[in-house]
This record gives C-alpha cells, sequence and structure tokens, in this order.
C-alpha cells in the first residue's frame, strides 16, 4: 500500500508541471456573435461584446460613454433561457495590470489591461467587465466579455491571464481609474471588484526628451572659471523643438545674477557657451539654466568662484602705529559730518529720492523661481536725484501666494486675459499665483470647489477678476439625444474638463461679509477689473476690499502684494517693468496687454450681439 502510494504522488508530481504550463496562458478576447454565445460553440470561449451586439439583443443602442456595458450583463444577455446561471456570485479577479502597448500618435497612450480570475466561485464564472474612467471627470469607457453558457472552469485556470481589447487615445500625464468586475455580481457588489489607479506616461517617457518641448531641459553642463568669469557650456535643444533661446540665473549670498541666452542658430551648433563675470571670489553660487520657454523644466548646477592668488600681495597687518592713528581718524570724520549736516540746514532744499528695490533671492516653492526684478529695470522720472536702496519686508520666508479667482461665462477671450496676467504677476511681481487653469490634475482630482476652498485657506492674497459675467446664473443643461445611426464603437473623449471658479467667487464675497462683520483685516482679499469692464461690475460685498483697474494700477497691486510704500515724504518708488507705460516692455507684458485688447473688441461684439438680439 505504500508503494502504491508513492508511485502515485510521483506521479501527480511529474504531472503538476504540465498543469501549471496549461494553466498559465494568455486568453485574448475573440470575435463571435451572441447566438455563439447563448448556444454554447466550441469556439466562443472568451468574446468580446459590442454595441452592435447589445442592441440586436435588447433592441436599442447602449449609452455610448458606456461602451457595450449595461445593467445586469448577465441576466440581459445570457438569463433570459436560463436564469439560473446568473444565480451564483463570483469573487473580484486578482492581479490587476496596466500595459502599455504601440501607440503611432505623439500626444496619447493606448493602453491594455489584464487579470486573474479568483479561485472563489470560478465555475460558475460567466464573463468580465472592464471600465475605465478619468479622475475626476466623466469620461468612461467600458468593455464586456462574455464565456459561452456551457463554460464552466476548473480552479486551475485560476492561473490563467486575461486581457481586455486595447483603450486607445488616453492623453500623456493623465490619471485614471481601472475596474475589472466578475460576472456575474450581486446587487450590492462593492466586494466585488478590483480597482487599480495608474497614470499616462509623461511625454519624454513616451516619445524621449529630445521630442518633447514642454520636458526638455539641457543635460550636459561643463563650467569652466577664468579669473573671476565663469564660462558654462551646455547642450542646444534640437531644431525641431523650436526653441531659440535660454537664460541662466545664480543665487548667492541674497543676490541673483541672470543671464539671458540666444545662440546663433545658423551655425548649427549643438552646444553654447555663455559667460557670468563680476561674480564674487570665494562664493558658492546655486545656478539654474533653461529654455525660454513658459513652464520650462530647469537644469541645477552649483558654481564655485575659488579665489584668485594675486603676485606680490601680503597680508595687511595692524601696527601700533595705526591702532593710535584710528581714534583720531574717527573722531575727525565724525567732526567733518557735524559741518557738513549745518550746512546743509541752512539751505533746505526739498528733493524727491530714487528709491531702488535691493536684489534679494526670495526662496520659491513647487519647481516655480520668482526672481525680483533687477536694479536696471527699476529707474527715475529725473536725473542726478540721490539714491537710496529699499528691501522688501524679510519676515516672510517665500514668495506671497496669490489666489487668482475669475468667472469664465464671458469668453475664451476673458480668460486667456486672466492667464496672461497670472503669468506677468508670476513672473516680474516676485508673487507664487495659483490658477485653476495651471493645475488642472489636482482640480480634477480633488474636484473644483475643494481644490477652491483648500487654495482660499492657504494663499496670502486672492485676487477676484470682476467682469460681467459675474452676473451670469448657469442654465440647467439640455439633454443630448442619441441617433439610431451611431457608430457600434465609436471613439470616446478623454480630453480635459473645463472646471469654473464662478461659484469660488462667490464664496469669496461670503468670506469678506463675515470678515467684515467681524472687524477682521480684509487686507488678504482684492478685487480688480480690466481696462474693458466697468466699476459696476464688482459685486456689492467685494466692494469692501481694495480694487483695482488693471494695468493702470500695477504698481499699486505690487505695493499691495509685499507691502512696500510707493510714496513717502521725499521721496517715490517707481518700477519701469510693473509701470503703465514700462510693462508693455517685457514679452509677458506686451502679451498681457494683446489679451486685453483682444478681450476688449470680444466683449464689445458680444454686447453689440446682445443688444441687437433684444431689439
Amino acid at each position: 500500500m505504500l508503494n502504491a502510494a508513492l508511485v502515485v504522488y510521483h506521479l501527480l508530481a511529474l504531472c503538476h508541471p504540465l498543469w501549471a504550463q496549461d494553466s498559465a496562458v494568455t486568453i485574448t478576447p475573440q470575435d463571435c456573435s451572441l447566438d455563439c454565445i447563448r448556444q454554447g460553440g466550441p469556439g466562443c470561449e472568451y468574446c468580446r461584446i459590442t454595441r452592435a451586439d447589445v442592441k440586436r439583443a435588447l433592441g436599442f443602442n447602449s449609452i455610448e460613454a458606456f461602451g457595450s456595458c449595461v445593467p445586469w450583463p448577465c441576466y440581459a444577455l445570457l438569463g433570459e433561457e436560463d436564469p439560473e446561471i446568473c444565480r451564483h456570485y463570483v469573487q473580484a479577479p486578482n492581479d490587476v495590470t496596466v500595459e502599455f502597448v504601440p501607440e503611432p500618435s505623439p500626444k496619447s497612450d493606448t493602453i491594455v489591461v489584464s487579470w486573474k480570475p479568483s479561485y472563489y466561485g470560478i465555475a460558475f464564472l460567466r464573463g468580465f467587465q472592464v471600465s475605465l474612467q478619468a479622475l475626476g471627470g466623466s469620461s468612461v469607457a467600458c468593455q464586456l466579455f462574455l464565456f459561452h453558457r456551457n463554460l464552466s472552469l476548473l480552479a486551475s485556470h485560476a492561473q490563467r491571464v486575461y486581457k481586455s481589447d486595447p483603450f486607445p487615445g488616453l492623453p500623456l500625464g493623465s490619471q485614471y481609474a481601472v475596474t475589472v468586475m466578475a460576472l456575474p455580481v450581486p446587487e450590492e457588489w462593492e466586494k466585488f471588484y478590483h480597482s487599480k489607479i495608474f497614470s499616462t506616461r509623461s511625454c519624454a517617457e513616451k516619445n524621449g526628451l529630445e521630442k518633447c518641448k514642454k520636458d526638455w531641459y539641457p543635460r550636459d553642463i561643463e563650467v569652466r572659471q577664468k579669473g573671476t568669469a565663469i564660462n558654462v557650456t551646455f547642450n542646444l535643444a534640437p531644431p525641431e523643438l523650436g526653441i531659440s533661446s535660454y537664460f541662466s540665473q545664480c543665487y548667492a549670498n541674497g543676490i541673483m545674477t541672470h543671464v539671458d541666452i540666444t545662440p546663433n542658430s545658423s551655425k548649427g551648433e549643438t552646444h553654447h557657451s555663455y559667460w557670468m563675470n563680476d561674480l564674487q571670489e570665494g562664493t558658492s553660487y546655486t545656478c539654474e539654466i533653461a529654455a525660454n520657454e513658459v513652464d520650462a523644466v530647469r537644469k541645477t548646477f552649483n558654481v564655485v568662484v575659488t579665489r584668485i592668488q594675486r603676485e606680490g600681495a601680503t597680508p595687511v597687518s595692524v601696527t601700533p602705529s595705526l591702532a593710535l592713528m584710528l581714534p583720531v581718524c574717527l573722531a575727525a570724520v565724525a567732526i567733518i559730518v557735524i559741518l557738513l549736516a549745518a550746512l546743509t540746514g541752512l539751505t533746505p532744499k526739498l528733493q524727491l529720492k530714487k528709491l531702488f528695490m535691493k536684489q534679494e533671492r526670495l526662496p520659491y516653492t513647487s519647481g516655480l523661481s520668482l526672481p525680483i526684478p533687477a536694479s536696471d529695470d527699476i529707474r527715475h522720472g529725473e536725473s542726478g536725484t540721490p539714491e537710496e536702496v529699499v528691501s522688501l519686508p524679510g519676515n516672510r520666508l517665500t514668495p506671497p501666494r496669490l489666489l487668482i479667482c475669475y468667472s469664465s461665462y464671458d469668453g475664451p477671450a476673458h480668460v486667456k486675459a486672466v492667464m496672461q496676467l497670472g503669468a506677468f504677476i508670476q513672473q516680474h511681481m516676485a508673487t507664487q499665483v495659483c490658477l485653476d487653469l495651471w493645475d488642472s490634475l489636482s482640480v480634477a482630482g480633488e474636484g473644483s470647489m475643494a481644490w477652491h476652498c483648500r487654495q482660499i485657506r492657504e494663499s496670502n492674497f486672492i485676487l477676484v477678476i470682476c467682469s460681467r459675467g459675474l452676473n451670469h446664473r448657469p442654465e440647467a443643461p439640455e439633454p443630448e439625444g442619441s441617433g439610431e445611426d451611431e457608430k457600434a464603437d465609436g471613439g470616446l473623449d478623454f480630453g480635459h474638463n473645463a472646471f469654473r471658479s464662478d461659484a469660488a467667487v462667490q464664496l469669496i464675497g461670503e468670506e469678506v461679509g463675515r470678515a467684515k462683520a467681524r472687524g477682521q483685516d480684509l487686507s488678504k482679499y482684492m478685487a480688480a477689473v480690466f481696462e474693458y469692464s466697468e466699476e459696476t461690475d464688482i459685486p456689492t460685498e467685494l466692494r469692501l476690499v481694495s480694487h483695482y483697474r488693471l494695468t493702470s494700477d500695477l504698481a499699486l497691486l505690487f505695493s499691495h502684494l509685499h507691502g512696500v510704500a510707493l510714496h513717502r515724504p521725499g521721496g517715490y518708488l517707481k518700477i519701469n517693468h510693473i509701470s503703465e507705460e514700462g510693462f508693455t516692455k517685457l514679452p509677458a507684458g506686451a502679451a498681457l496687454q494683446r489679451a486685453i485688447y483682444e478681450a476688449g473688441v470680444a466683449m464689445r461684439a458680444k454686447r453689440h450681439h446682445s443688444v441687437e438680439g433684444r431689439d
């Protein structure tokens, strides 16, 4: 008896690898008819169900957003003749994975989902339902797969890997949740599915860094020192990216050195060198270099300026005679200063002083560099007047955080003007700007209202761009009818959903009203109108706070954000690049002015059209 048991054991051990090899196969969907599935034909083991199959079986088109999926798919498609096959529930699948497959478009990804069935209830398994949803959005795709009615899987088939059809056209850098559900499922199916959150690849991951303008940055940096000057060599962007200029910034001891770089593209060079002069000896600098593009990725590197050993230089020693002469010299200097002060008091003369912004480095967060304007960007209207250095308040470790809210009902031209204003403030007014259009992924993940509530709490200042659209009240959307001649398996739109901040503006108005009733400080809140809007567009609650007309009040807005006085007895502050006549000299300022002009033209045309419509 013992020998017979050993023989059986060895036979089972030899056969086990064969079972494992058979059960580890990958199963892909088949093209087969719904009649074949219902009749239990041998060639219909694992079949994809299309919207055309659903229409033929049920007599109506399924909702396009849900693909071929319908409620209670087992009962609807298989249970009419024998309801018993849909009354046993199957546990959720295991090992759900997402695989990227080749996609010809450089702007999107295609995925295939794979999984393994659970051991529990596998004999009653009738198929799978796979759904894909964009996080924070309403875009949905769904695929349905069914086994033929006579198929009953064994426990060893739980090692098989089942795959879905490809999900094409997923935008790069997006997040999705994929859900795999085994059929049939109970009415309360919370524990009978498996979900997985994944992100599509970035442009650089899919296409390579050299083919992605948004992700490109210099990778090869070589630094050489000659005297106190530093020579930096870096690799240029490929010509097909269209990047023609770059910039570099170095920080040390609160001072920023900015260098604009424009290589000669006609030479066909792959690398370019530039010089940084007047650097301090014995100082370590933290530098950045990037393409001169909006939100360009920055490459960080360090530069250490070593001290230069000069010939004949000897250390200066303090002799006893110098120690005796020092107090006498200090006394003489004090007497001269007193005499000059007395002479100045005899002939008083009122002079306006030039106030210069001291070059400082403000720390920055989230990869945003917020440079303080260089001193050559700040000028006084007259020459020959005394100069004085003015520093920004040093009690803030980070740049002020500004949330910009607006109404999106005034059209794309108005929204573009808001975006250009945010870009100008962030680039040239030393402020970190929070705008929902720039953080669409977080808005999609949190929800528009939750994102705005968090930003209202975390921001130092809130600026509401007021326009006629703030008085607009949204209307209920009309349902769109679906035609009978729709394509059976049309592509789905996974584009970005537009989030509006109109409700956030109403919330801010309520916050201002409560703060005013409690006697709290209202300096956190500001309102502004562009030149094409009216003061009457400012809501009643927001008239309690400081309001500005842009772009003529850019300097006042800068003063509000940084707490710097523009006027004081005997002096005033004027910064050319945010003055009314000087901001257009900058590319961002010119873009802002053009966007405001185009928005004004669009707004006037819209008003004229509405007047004609009433007539």
